[in-house]
């Protein structure tokens, strides 16, 4: 049977994680708070440890991951840059994290939902997942202070 269909999932997941740890650490230097400066790069680096185990999930089926982002990443990155600078301030570079976490959140959930892909690359897709889970969940916590600050 061939992993080809698995390997090309997995190799979209580590696209998107990947501008997922790139989003991070623009967004550690753009916005002003240290704390958030801190929590974006703790996050950037939990997602690192999420590519790290897709990558050798690939490589065990065979496959050749990627190690780049999407260009898709870098055009979402410039536009947060380009709000900042606008005067969005800490508000914009958040929700321009949340739009990803959004975004990535889906494509997660896409292929865990994929019957096609056999149960242990499941398993480590699963692994993977709680770190999106978890960034998830911290962005929105920041959204929803914002919001009522």
């Amino acid at each position: 049977m061939s992993n080809n269909h698995a390997i090309s999932k997995l190799d979209d997941l580590i696209t998107t994680l990947i501008d997922s740890v790139k989003g991070y650490e623009h967004s550690a230097e753009k916005i002003q708070s240290v704390e958030y400066q801190t929590l974006f790069r703790d996050l950037a680096g939990e997602r690192t440890k999420a590519v790290d185990l897709l990558q050798d999930r690939s490589r065990a089926l065979g496959g050749k991951p990627n190690a780049f982002g999407s260009m898709a990443g870098t055009v979402h990155r410039q536009m947060e840059g380009l709000f900042v600078a606008l005067g969005g301030g800490d508000k914009a570079v958040i929700q321009a994290i949340d739009r990803g976490e959004d975004y990535l959140r889906e494509e997660f959930e896409r292929v865990l939902k994929d019957e096609a892909i056999d149960e242990e690359t499941q398993a480590i897709v699963r692994r993977a997942h709680e770190s999106v889970a978890h960034g998830h969940m911290v962005v929105k916590g920041l959204k929803d202070q914002l919001a009522a600050a």
